[in-house]
C-alpha cells in the first residue's frame, strides 16, 4: 500500500555548522481497529503492512485462537474512508467454526499504543493470559555461538529501519538449523511479535517448538507472554529483560536471553537450553 514510510521536510542541526533543510523518511504510524465478527475488540497503533498477521497474532496472544483453523478469514471493512478512499485501518476477523468469540472482559477500554501491548486492559487480572501450549517440556538446545549470530541477521533484515531508524523488529529462528523463518518490523515491539506469531498461526505452525524469538529491543513481560502463548521456548533480546518477564519465564520454563551482543549474552532463566563452555561460578 506504500504506507510504511512517509517523507517530510526537516531541519538538521549540527552544532558548529549551518542548519540544513532536507527531506527525511519517517516510519508510518496509524491506528488499526480489530473487530471480531463485526464487534470492535481493540484499536492498536501500528505500521501498516501484514495487518492480517497482526490480527491473528494478537488473537493468539489474547488466548482467543491457537491454530490455523481457528482463524477463518479477515477483511478490511468498507466505509472506513478518508477523502473517498479506504483507509485500510479497520479489519474484521471471522473465527473458525465453533471458536468462541472473545470474552467481553478482553475488550480494551481505550486503545493499545505502539509502545505498550497490554495498555487499556480492563483489569489487572486480564494482563495474565493462560497459554494453550507449554514450553517447559521443550528440550531444544542451541549453541551459544549460533545464537550470537541472530542479532546481526535480524539487523540485516530490517529494511525499513535502514530508511527511518524508527522501527522495532522481531524474527523467528529455527534453533536446530539457525534458519530465519520470518522477520517483521513495526513501530510497536509487541506488534512486530504479533506479526511473527500471526504468520506462524496462519501457516499452521503453532506451537512453535524448537524455535527462538529474537527481538531488537528489550524483553518485556508482554513479549515473554506472547512467546509463551505461541509455544516458543527461547526469547532472546539485544537489550535487557524486565524482572516480571524473567519471573514469568522462570515459572513457565522458558529461556530468556538478554544483552545478546557480539560474543556475549546473559541467560536469565532455563540456561540448560544454551550450550556453552563450562560455567564458572563467581
Amino acid at each position: 500500500m506504500g504506507r510504511i514510510t512517509a517523507r517530510r521536510r526537516v531541519t538538521r542541526i549540527t552544532i558548529g555548522a549551518a542548519a540544513l533543510r532536507q527531506e527525511d523518511v519517517l516510519a508510518v504510524e496509524e491506528p488499526l481497529e480489530i473487530r471480531v465478527g463485526g464487534r470492535a475488540l481493540v484499536i492498536t497503533m501500528r505500521t501498516p503492512g501484514h495487518d492480517f498477521d497482526l490480527a491473528a497474532g494478537f488473537l493468539v496472544s489474547e488466548g482467543v485462537i491457537s491454530g490455523r483453523d481457528d482463524f477463518a478469514a479477515a477483511r478490511y471493512c468498507a466505509g472506513a474512508e478518508v477523502d473517498g478512499e479506504n483507509t485500510f485501518n479497520v479489519l474484521d476477523v471471522t473465527l473458525g467454526f465453533g471458536v468462541a468469540a472473545p470474552d467481553p472482559s478482553l475488550e480494551r477500554n481505550f486503545y493499545t499504543t505502539s509502545s505498550c501491548g497490554i495498555c487499556g486492559k480492563a483489569s489487572i487480572d486480564a494482563v495474565r493470559t493462560l497459554s494453550a501450549f507449554t514450553v517447559a517440556g521443550d528440550t531444544v538446545q542451541i549453541d551459544a555461538s549460533l545464537l550470537a549470530t541472530f542479532p546481526g541477521r535480524l539487523r540485516e533484515g530490517q529494511n525499513v529501519f535502514d530508511k527511518t531508524g524508527g522501527l522495532h523488529a522481531a524474527a523467528l529462528f529455527d534453533a536446530a538449523t539457525g534458519e530465519m523463518l520470518v522477520l517483521r518490523e513495526d513501530v510497536g515491539r509487541h506488534n512486530s511479535v504479533d506479526k511473527v506469531v500471526g504468520w506462524a498461526v496462519t501457516n499452521g505452525l503453532l506451537p512453535l517448538r524448537s524455535t527462538v524469538l529474537m527481538v531488537s529491543g528489550r524483553a518485556s513481560f508482554e513479549l515473554a507472554q506472547k512467546a509463551s502463548m505461541a509455544g516458543i521456548p527461547i526469547l532472546a533480546a539485544v537489550s535487557a529483560p524486565s524482572s516480571l518477564a524473567v519471573e514469568l519465564a522462570a515459572e513457565l520454563g522458558m529461556t530468556v536471553v538478554g544483552f545478546l551482543r557480539g560474543p556475549s549474552m546473559v541467560v536469565y532463566s532455563s540456561d540448560e537450553r544454551i550450550i556453552s563452555e563450562k560455567v564458572a561460578i563467581s
